[in-house]
């Protein structure tokens, strides 16, 4: 390490002794110089094990962090009660002290926000990278963030609480068609409410938003203070269903604090899917980036065609979510024109599974697999080329 660059050993010391005596909850840390000017500001899981990690002299930090540690001073924490709390004070901080450090660390590219398009008869929440997006006049905006990733998720948490919406359908209330529009999967699995489908009204998907942002804004208690009067009201007044949604509501908001329940929780919806070989959110993220696609992919569908000896022909259709199956969406199709025909058989039911979407009715799939060769490949192109 080049000595204009290394921390004084004494010092490093110290700060490594005090970083031991920290909890190991999740929060905050701001490294300070000797002027007490904030150099750079982090979350961390554990507080104890990120901040100590610095100050470990077999640390192998790279060029920028050591400049960073050549620095450092002394450090500031905040106790936080979960990671995701972690994550929005951290992207306050960033914004409100513009420490020298996070900005010198992008290496150019520029920090994730969230918008909340409030200005939207049904609000959409977004994470975007271009807040100055004409898609975003008018919304709150919040960060930046340090991590796309990591906001990505808290996004996917707070949904599962609050079911917004997160699709860029143009959707206003009173809009007779939204009766006859197919919500997509997340209505399925209770991630949204699905306005686009008039299964919820104005105000109370403005309710669930408001909800939303104050809890962004650290009002946690007051949102669960509402959501407890409110569902004894509802329950008191015999509606026991929106008393059911507070309840359910209350609870994630409850158990936001526990890691492991909330890893839990997400994948509640498919309980039968226990153990997978790797997370399959960084493959989602990479056929993102090769695809081409601005929005993350959560939705794919695959269809394929098989026979029996050239007889009993049949259609398949399986359903992903976030990269886990989705079975109450798997259908098999029975081949009614077709017959021993393999491209007429996919042009078949490329046409019975999209009519809908293809009239406006529903939602495409983010990413649709067709089994096969070019000809297959050929004759569903075809299908969605005259939808």
């Amino acid at each position: 390490m080049d000595d204009q660059h290394a921390m004084e050993p004494e010092l490093r010391a110290r700060l490594h002794t005090q970083a031991k005596a920290l909890s190991s909850g999740p929060g905050v840390y701001l490294m300070k110089d000797s002027a007490g000017v904030v150099l750079y500001v982090g979350k961390a899981a554990s507080l104890r094990d990120r901040v100590g990690s610095y100050f470990l002299a077999s640390a192998d930090l790279g060029p920028r962090k050591r400049l960073l540690l050549a620095g450092i001073a002394d450090f500031e924490i905040i106790e936080m009660e979960a990671e995701w709390e972690a994550l929005l004070a951290e992207a306050r901080l960033i914004k409100d002290l513009r420490p020298r450090f996070n900005v010198m660390l992008t290496d150019g590219k520029s920090y994730p926000y969230l918008a909340v398009t409030t200005k939207d008869d049904f609000p959409g929440v977004y994470v975007t990278r271009d807040p100055a997006d004409s898609r975003f006049r008018g919304a709150r905006i919040f960060g930046p963030f340090t991590s796309g990733r990591d906001i990505r998720e808290a996004v996917d948490v707070m949904q599962r609480i609050f079911r917004f919406r997160t699709c860029h359908l143009d959707i206003h209330a009173g809009d007779p068609a939204n009766r006859h529009f197919r919500p997509c999967l997340l209505h399925a699995i209770k991630q949204c409410t699905a306005p686009c489908g008039d299964c919820i009204d104005r105000d109370a998907y403005a309710a669930d938003i408001d909800r939303m942002l104050r809890f962004i804004g650290s009002q946690r208690s007051s949102v669960i203070r509402e959501l407890k009067s409110k569902m004894q009201d509802a329950s008191k007044q015999q509606r026991f269903e929106q008393a059911a949604t507070l309840r359910d509501q209350l609870h994630a908001i409850e158990r936001l604090g526990d890691r492991a329940a909330n890893q839990e929780e997400a994948r509640a919806w498919q309980p039968e899917v226990t153990i997978f070989a790797q997370d399959p959110s960084a493959a989602l993220r990479s056929l993102q980036r090769t695809l081409g696609l601005e929005e993350p992919i959560r939705c794919i569908e695959a269809v394929d065609i098989a026979h029996l000896g050239g007889t009993e022909t049949v259609g398949s259709k399986v359903c992903f979510l976030d990269g886990r199956p989705f079975k109450e969406q798997y259908r098999r199709y029975r081949i009614e024109t077709a017959g021993n025909d393999d491209y007429a058989s996919i042009r078949e039911v490329v046409t019975r599974r999209y009519v809908d979407a293809g009239e406006g009715r529903e939602r495409f799939p983010d990413v649709i697999l067709i089994d096969g060769g070019p000809g297959q490949l050929n004759a569903a192109l075809a299908v969605f080329a005259e939808m």
